[in-house]
């Protein structure tokens, strides 16, 4: 199967690209112009496009499957108007590029997997959400809105589009998990706020599971919550973290603290609330790698 997979050089995309490259796969890496002639040895091989105007190489012909992962970092800095527009045109503008590079194809591809976020549902306390409920109405409950938009275009074009609603990623790689330890490292971890917040989180290996589950089985289609089937509330997720580590948790950071130093990117990432359950995957009867938060955590903090 050829697979093309923007983000690649991500967190997710390198595990993805790592694992069907292992299985046989052959791995297409989009990548700008500029960055093409200088990616160095991975899984695959990089193939030019341009996301402004949705240009796409030659070598992308032939297709089975698209993994679309692109988009800024969420996380990746104080959220001023102009950060905001980057995330949006990043996960956005590319997305509507990619469909239509993918228009302009004779032989398209079956499948279109696309990133997306449990943000989609805002802050929704202690409401159990699937992929049947409501968006929220906060800055990305609304970009994952028209994220997805951007994504579903595909659907007329004959392609099975999947919509991928990442929870907390943890992997020692990168993403959340490194962040979240260290204060724990120097004995300075503890709760957020009041810690009755939920935390909807998945294992790095189960995503990229499940990110092989989309592209495989024809039956997925549409919204899929990407979250283990046990979220935590941010004070038991603190605690376990903690024993984990073999520290201890004794300072809770005061949502004032939190707001002062983050501003409104504090309330949608760290005070929010999202208990989401992968309703899509249990129905298609997936089975977690990592069900349970220990089971996830002994796994991760085992490795060097």
């Amino acid at each position: 199967m050829k697979v093309l997979v923007t983000g690649s050089s991500g967190l997710v995309g390198t595990a993805l690209g790592s694992a069907l490259a292992r299985a046989g796969h052959t791995v297409c890496r989009l990548v700008r112009p500029e960055r093409a002639a200088g990616e160095g040895p991975k899984e695959g091989f990089a193939v030019a496009w341009n996301p402004a105007t949705g240009e796409l190489g030659g070598a992308g012909v032939g297709a089975d499957a698209v993994v679309n992962l692109a988009g800024a970092s969420i996380a990746g800095g104080r959220w001023t108007a102009g950060r905001k527009a980057l995330l949006r045109s990043s996960r956005i503008d590319t997305t509507r590029a990619l469909v239509g590079a993918l228009a302009k194809m004779n032989a398209r591809p079956s499948v279109l997997v696309s990133a997306s976020a449990i943000g989609i549902y805002g802050n929704r306390s202690d409401e159990t959400l699937t992929e049947e409920s409501n968006a929220g109405i906060d800055f990305l409950a609304g970009l994952a809105q028209e994220w997805e938009a951007e994504a579903r275009k595909a659907e007329a074009l004959g392609i099975r589009v999947v919509l991928a609603r990442f929870g907390i990623i943890l992997a020692r790689e990168g993403g959340a998990l490194p962040k979240m330890m260290l204060p724990f490292k120097f004995g300075a971890g503890g709760k957020l706020s009041s810690g009755l917040q939920w935390m909807s989180w998945v294992s790095l290996e189960d995503v990229v599971g499940i990110l092989r589950l989309a592209i495989e089985n024809a039956s997925l289609r549409g919204a899929v919550n990407v979250v283990a089937p046990q979220p935590l509330q941010n004070a038991e997720f603190t605690y376990l973290l903690a024993k984990a580590m073999h520290r201890p948790a004794l300072f809770p950071a005061p949502a004032f603290a939190l707001r002062l130093a983050l501003g409104e990117m504090a309330d949608a990432l760290l005070l929010s609330s999202q208990r989401v359950a992968p309703q899509a995957l249990e129905k298609l009867g997936y089975l977690f790698l990592h069900a349970d938060l220990n089971s996830a955590l002994t796994a991760l903090l085992a490795k060097s």
